[in-house]
């Protein structure tokens, strides 16, 4: 027998959190901290139990808030995939920012949730220019996930990351680095007029004398110059 539906206008958050548990592997907060996710609270819930469960909860941006001030590294995820985009506001992301403690979170929060908001292209640019290691990573995750999921927004616009990316490449910290040069490879595989404009800002970083720089440049430059990107952007 499975689980009754749980209405969200009746589950509380001490009810989702008795779920979260039963669902928990500690093998899987072990297989956590080898991915460099080292959280105080986690109860170790897949990624397809909590895609699952936030479709049964459905959205709720209360419960969201409730669910994301307990701590716990699985709670935070599901609200980052329960909230509501709309109801959203700048200090909640703030708040949340200042929260993050795992780059699994701060994923979840700016390519499941931050990314769908007003603000989220101001906030690209703002993060990528803060020292805090996850707060500057959402910033390029964000230019990441803007790239995939904002299909409405011309490829011009796109265009003002690029000199974040050079200015903030030398950046050696591994969380940053990485998120760096995946805002990198999402901007050039948008379109054939960003694979250009990015080729060309890789290029420039692979200029720059940094180990980190020619890394994200080399990178990158190897999957933006690739034939198989090229032939689907052409098409």
């Amino acid at each position: 027998m499975g689980h009754a539906p749980m209405a969200s206008v009746l589950a509380t958050c001490d009810e989702i959190l008795d779920r979260l548990r039963s669902l928990g592997d500690p093998k899987n907060v072990e297989g956590m901290a080898r991915y460099g996710i080292r959280v105080p609270k986690a109860f170790g819930v897949s990624a397809p139990n909590l895609r699952s469960l936030a479709k049964e909860v459905g959205r709720d941006h209360q419960l969201a808030g409730r669910l994301w001030r307990t701590g716990v590294h699985d709670a935070r995820i599901l609200a980052a995939l329960i909230d509501d985009p709309g109801k959203v506001t700048v200090p909640q992301m703030e708040r949340w920012a200042k929260d993050f403690d795992s780059w699994a979170v701060c994923d979840s929060a700016c390519g499941c949730l931050f990314d769908k908001t007003p603000y989220a292209w101001d906030k690209a640019v703002e993060w990528a220019g803060r020292q805090a290691e996850y707060v500057k990573r959402a910033g390029f995750v964000l230019m990441a996930t803007l790239a995939v999921h904002d299909k409405k927004t011309s490829d011009e616009r796109f265009e003002v990351f690029l000199p974040l990316i050079v200015q903030h490449a030398t950046d050696d910290r591994n969380f940053v680095k990485k998120a760096v040069n995946w805002a990198l490879r999402q901007i050039g595989k948008r379109s054939r007029y960003l694979n250009a404009a990015a080729v060309r800002t890789g290029q420039e970083v692979r200029r720059i004398d940094s180990k980190a720089a020619r890394w994200i440049a080399s990178d990158a430059l190897r999957e933006l110059t690739d034939d198989k990107v090229r032939r689907r952007l052409k098409r």
